[in-house]
């Protein structure tokens, strides 16, 4: 999922990606707008709620507002900016460090909620801010590999390219090529495993509140681990059959 870049990637990398990365993003929003009564994976509304402040000349709620939309678009400048970084190393080292990232602060979220969190109201901004952040972080990461393709948390614009898609797919005029439907076919996926997230999230999270967030960074290391499964078969293959690997490279 995460080692082919756009040129290279197959329908399946694609819908891997996208079906893992919507299921991650539903469970963040609607656990974060249960637990704090804010969407935690998109800022649509965020950017509806700064305006009405700014009407209302509500100054501490604008700050508040403005903060949590630099946070997601400074998770999506991190992660572009790691993957520049990284990409002449290794593009697997490069798409994998901003979800390593990731994990790291849902892991966060699921210890402080679990332990220490008493739902004062900085502490409700700082987690919602966190949860911003890296919903950034993947969007970023998934629309770059992607070159645009997937938009994990993007819902609207998904909604509007899939409309056009369909159009362009079932109009009679128009010359029915794989390339649109396998675009459908990506955008229904992102839709349908956003909102199995969002109900699995939901249901779990009025069994076990914040433990749920514990759960989010396995689904993300699978992804990882899709990944290195191949490279570890072939180190071990090395190791058992030194003069076989030997051969094939020659």
């Amino acid at each position: 999922m995460l080692r082919q870049l756009k040129e290279k990637r197959t329908l399946k990398h694609n819908l891997l990606l996208a079906s893992s990365s919507a299921f991650v993003a539903g469970i963040t929003d609607v656990v974060g707008l249960l637990a704090f009564l804010a969407f935690t994976s998109n800022i649509t509304g965020d950017v509806a709620n700064l305006a009405k402040n700014i009407l209302q000349q509500n100054f501490a709620s604008i700050i508040l507002f403005a903060v949590w939309l630099l946070m997601f678009m400074i998770g999506a400048f991190v992660s572009n900016f790691i993957v520049q970084s990284l990409k002449h190393k290794s593009i697997y080292r490069a798409h994998s460090a901003p979800i390593i990232l990731e994990i790291v602060i849902l892991l966060f979220v699921a210890i402080y909620g679990h332990n220490f969190y008493k739902e004062t109201q900085w502490e409700r901004e700082i987690v919602i801010g966190a949860l911003l952040f890296a919903m950034g972080l993947q969007n970023g990461l998934v629309s770059n590999i992607s070159g645009g393709l997937i938009k994990s948390t993007h819902l609207t614009g998904l909604f509007t390219d899939l409309g056009s898609e369909l159009a362009d797919w079932l109009h009679p005029l128009t010359r029915k090529s794989e390339d649109v439907k396998n675009k459908i076919y990506v955008r229904v996926t992102i839709l349908a495993f956003f909102i199995f997230g969002g109900l699995t999230g939901g249901y779990f999270f009025n069994l076990y509140e914040f433990k749920v967030f514990y759960f989010v960074p396995v689904i993300l290391l699978t992804i990882l681990y899709y990944d290195m499964l191949p490279v570890f078969f072939h180190k071990v293959f090395q190791v058992i059959y030194p003069t076989r690997t030997k051969n094939i490279n020659n």
